[in-house]
């Protein structure tokens, strides 16, 4: 699987339209709150054109793309980590999921409820950020709590374990998110196991109206601002023009976009801003007659990717074949890839790059 996405705002901020169109399940879409109580769950394949370019070159007898994960969320509010609004609930199911979408409302409907009298990007924003701090806060004051008791009874790894946590504590505190610590506490045993939900990367969604792509209104202006203060990556899309857009026939589809002026659909943007938000690369194997992609961490050494593949692959390693996508479609072939001299053999510390056609050599 590519990565899995948790679609996380407040109430009627258009989560469950936005995962309709992503998704094409279907999910109830209603205009009040707590329509979404437990999460729905679509997978789709990730658009991938250098998929399709080889797909036609190769003509596979099946073709595997990789996938993303979309996990719609209920909207929480504010108190929801205290228990507010079945907050507790929803907001366990945040932790298993890799990055956050937030939905930000940027729209005004009359028909449509909000969960004060006047919309504000900013405000809403914040609202959400601040509940997953605080449910943070009670977490990892009751980690600590728990470890200074161990630590009373001589368990030896408790006292790195306090350390490491009484310095997450003061940052949390001062109201950083978990994200902004230091990259050596993030990887540490003890943050991995917390899993907290302040140090998944996050990504604003600006939900507009369907007259303002260019994210021009006031709405917007406001949104972005504050994703400038907190060093957040945007994008901008209708969920109401992309459920139009995805009710319609694939040629129909495009024909409607470009009328738009979208380059690409709601999906696809989301896709390739959450590979960058978590540092994604894909790469794609030949075995037998499938053709299949595979995504990744940036800076993975081959012999891990192998291990994707099938623990056998990586552990009994030998080297790999390795081409370049834009070698092959210049070549057309792997035989005029292997004549042209453009196929490498790799050892186990090469990092794999992005579009790195591979085959594993390996010992059973």
């Amino acid at each position: 699987m590519g990565f899995s996405c948790g679609i996380i705002g407040l109430p009627n901020v258009g989560k469950s339209t936005i995962f309709n169109a992503l998704t094409t399940i279907g999910v109830p879409a209603e205009a009040f709150p707590f329509c979404t109580i437990e999460p729905n769950i679509g997978k789709v394949a990730v658009p991938d054109f250098r998929l399709t370019q080889l797909t036609e070159l190769l003509k596979p007898q099946k073709m595997t793309p990789t996938t993303m994960e979309f996990v719609d969320i209920a909207g929480l509010v504010k108190g929801a980590s205290r228990g507010e609004g079945l907050g507790n609930q929803f907001l366990g199911h945040i932790r298993s999921v890799q990055a956050l979408a937030h939905i930000v409302r940027c729209f005004n409907d009359a028909n449509v409820a909000h969960v004060t009298p006047e919309i504000h990007p900013a405000d809403d924003i914040e609202t959400i950020n601040i509940e997953l701090l605080l449910a943070d806060m009670d977490m990892v004051d009751r980690r600590l709590e728990k470890l200074k008791r161990m630590a009373k009874v001589g368990q030896k790894d408790a006292a790195n374990a306090i350390d490491i946590l009484t310095v997450v504590k003061e940052h949390l505190d001062r109201g950083y998110p978990g994200r902004k610590l230091s990259a050596e506490i993030i990887s540490s045993p003890v943050m991995q196991e917390l899993s907290l939900l302040t140090s998944k990367p996050v990504l604003y969604v600006l939900n507009v109206p369907e007259d303002d792509l260019a994210a021009d209104s006031q709405y917007a202006r406001e949104a972005r601002k504050k994703a400038e203060l907190d060093e957040t990556d945007t994008i901008v899309l209708s969920g109401k023009i992309e459920s139009e857009i995805v009710a319609l026939e694939s040629e129909e589809q495009s024909e409607y976009r470009r009328e738009l002026g979208l380059e690409a659909s709601g999906l696809d943007r989301l896709i390739h801003a959450g590979y960058k938000l978590l540092q994604l690369i894909t790469f794609y194997t030949t075995v037998g007659t499938e053709l299949r992609a595979w995504t990744l961490p940036i800076g993975t050494p081959i012999q891990k990717a192998a291990g994707k593949i099938h623990t056998d692959m990586e552990r009994g390693f030998i080297k790999a074949e390795v081409i370049r996508f834009d070698d092959f479609i210049k070549a057309g072939s792997e035989s005029k890839v292997r004549e042209s001299g453009s196929m490498r053999l790799e050892g186990r510390d090469y990092i794999v790059q992005d579009g790195d056609i591979i085959r594993i050599k390996f010992n059973v």
